[in-house]
């Protein structure tokens, strides 16, 4: 499983010109599902998300965590970040988990984050989404529950 993990000021998903979701300060999160990836993979993306200390602290140091901050967090299901574009410039998908597959351990991370105390907001599973964040750092993380970086 991996995740693009984006420290926000805003955050917001909209679906057919109808706004779905939207966060303040917090984390944007795109999560994408590989074949294999288990509740294990959801757990440890989860609590890496909730843990990461990119917050700063009263000295300018960035050593607080979403929930130290009073933050929200905006997940949204990104099957493109199992694409490999390594050859040619078409990338194949075929690490993507199917969606069947997909979508309930998407969830799962959705309820450990919970879980955990963080509000959580949610694009729509397979929606055609546009979404739009102010990146405040920008600050911009990339997870592997693989640990492939």
């Amino acid at each position: 499983m991996k995740a693009v993990v984006q420290r926000v000021l805003s955050a917001s998903v909209t679906i057919d010109g109808t706004l779905t979701a939207a966060i303040e300060k917090g984390l944007l999160i795109l999560i994408g599902v590989e074949v294999g990836d288990s509740e294990k993979d959801a757990r440890y993306i989860a609590d890496k998300c909730v843990g990461l200390r990119i917050f700063d602290d009263e000295n300018g140091v960035p050593n607080l965590s979403v929930g130290d901050v009073g933050g929200k967090i905006l997940a949204v299901s990104q099957f493109t970040l199992a694409g490999d574009a390594r050859h040619g410039r078409r990338p194949s998908y075929i690490l993507a988990e199917r969606p069947e597959k997909a979508k309930p351990l998407f969830e799962t991370v959705k309820a450990y984050m919970r879980e955990a105390g963080v509000p959580i907001e949610s694009g729509t599973f397979m929606a055609d989404m546009q979404v739009a964040l102010v990146n405040d750092g920008p600050f911009t993380i990339l997870l592997s529950s693989k640990k492939e970086f």
